[in-house]
């Protein structure tokens, strides 16, 4: 399954409700995980993104659906990064000559 690195944001109203932010991961997770998008890893982080998550999703289309869906809601921004293994790298390779 493609892996994914979503490099997310809090909006204005994400920053006011901060002290939610677990809570709305757990909700966030759960929604997008009967869509077939799993969170393999989060962290929330200091510098230029205030959350990073590891997230695995059956095509691009099902992970923007889920993104978008939870973006909807106020209270992140995110930017998404396609995640390849060392071994779909090889392929990657193999593939360019």
């Amino acid at each position: 399954m493609p892996t994914y690195i979503a490099l997310i944001n809090w909006t204005d109203q994400g920053v006011r409700n901060f002290k939610d932010s677990v809570d709305r991961y757990e909700a966030a997770q759960d929604q997008m995980q009967s869509i077939g998008v799993k969170f393999q890893n989060i962290f929330w982080t200091l510098g230029a993104h205030d959350i990073v998550g590891v997230v695995e999703a059956p095509d691009d289309e099902t992970l923007a659906a889920g993104l978008l869906a939870v973006a909807g809601q106020g209270n992140i921004r995110t930017t998404t990064l396609r995640a390849f293994s060392a071994d779909e790298m090889r392929s990657v390779v193999s593939k360019a000559g």
